[in-house]
């Protein structure tokens, strides 16, 4: 399993379980050491960890491995990150089986054909490449972007959130415009382009997102008002697309990462997805800034409708477009430039965060850059 490793202690660092310990080649990791020379062949660069004849940079008796890039173990065995050989381009492999009822590829090649792929309003993550894998028939891998969660870094003002709301809605509009229901458009499945932000990039693994890709140091990013970033849709595992000809869109409730929707207490009914797709987004808005942070009271109307227990009640997107563009021409100057302030905020805290913000907000003013940053 280890051929051409010959340090001490190796036998430590494989672990044939679940998990990795000590930095080692996890069980799930072996598909990706076994496939690396395709993929450098296609190419795609892995990191040196997955490398035939890998050893560690790290002393296994006295070093902590997650201090180095090459002891970072994947947290998943469909995901991997890579590089493009081609021009350095950060990417995302993950792993897609092929046969009936898996849409994943198909939903994301129209979103990423013309003409959809080149219109402002497409906010799904593009769909850059499909590989087929040469020894497993059915298994494919899709290419993306590498992206960042959307909420990561924190947002400093109003302004960018309610930027953060126009994209999201103009996205999800977009795509029930072309009869896509997402079906699991919940608050891990948005994603932040960060070319913009994160112009040297930063390190994959989630739990060091806020680091130099070789670790040595934070990873330099400009805010989302100096760089407005695109906010982007992703995993379309469970989005289908239904055809307007074929009559009123009916389907088993699909149960993403979001449980609440009403619709999901008796899965066995079919429904309609396109108003559960309503109810995800007015969630993600209602429990990640309404209820988590001052200053959101003007989106609760039209959140309350988008969340209502009633799917017939809940309005169309092209409604929630409307509205939302009444409500954001209402927002004051002020407010736009307001600091974002949790609900559970210490008072000190408070104090020093809002001295900065005033920093800040003072350079953004003479600097002329827009209260709402628009990507």
């Amino acid at each position: 399993m280890n051929d051409g490793l010959d340090i001490p202690g190796l036998d430590a660092l494989y672990t044939p379980g679940p998990f990795a310990h000590r930095g080692g080649i996890a069980c799930y990791e072996e598909w990706w050491v076994k496939h690396g020379d395709w993929l450098e062949e296609c190419g795609y660069t892995l990191r040196s960890r997955y490398k035939p004849g890998w050893q560690p940079s790290w002393n296994p008796d006295k070093d902590f491995y997650p201090d180095f890039e090459d002891g970072q173990v994947a947290v998943s065995g469909s995901i991997m990150d890579a590089v493009r050989s081609s021009d350095g381009a950060n990417l995302v492999f993950k792993k897609v089986p092929m046969g009936p009822g898996v849409h994943e590829v198909e939903v994301n090649r129209l979103l990423s054909s013309p003409p959809l792929a080149s219109d402002p309003a497409n906010h799904s993550a593009p769909l850059l490449g499909v590989l087929e894998v040469p020894d497993e028939p059915g298994q494919q891998l899709i290419v993306m972007p590498q992206l960042r969660p959307y909420y990561d870094p924190n947002f400093d003002t109003i302004g960018e959130a309610i930027a953060f709301f126009h994209q999201i809605i103009e996205g999800l509009q977009f795509m029930h415009k072309h009869h896509i229901a997402h079906r699991d458009c919940t608050n891990e499945n948005i994603a932040l382009d960060p070319s913009g932000m994160y112009p040297e990039s930063f390190n994959p693994n989630p739990t060091k997102l806020d680091m130099r890709r070789d670790l040595k140091g934070k990873a330099k990013y400009y805010t989302r008002t100096q760089r407005p970033p695109r906010y982007l849709f992703i995993d379309f595992g469970l989005s289908r697309v239904y055809p307007p000809e074929l009559g009123p869109p009916i389907d088993i409730a699909s149960r993403g990462g979001d449980k609440s929707a009403p619709e999901h207490v008796d899965t066995d009914i079919p429904c309609n997805p396109f108003p559960t797709d309503v109810y995800y987004l007015g969630n993600v808005i209602r429990q990640n800034f309404i209820l988590e942070y001052h200053g959101f009271s003007f989106m609760r109307p039209l959140v309350d409708d988008m969340v209502a227990q009633d799917p017939e009640k809940r309005p169309q997107m092209d409604e929630v477009a409307t509205r939302f563009k009444a409500i954001r021409a209402s927002v004051s100057w002020w407010k736009r430039r307001s600091r974002m302030v949790r609900r559970d905020e210490a008072i000190l805290n408070g104090w020093y965060h809002s001295a900065l913000h005033w920093y800040r907000r003072l350079g953004y003013i003479l600097t002329r850059k827009p209260a709402i940053p628009d990507a």
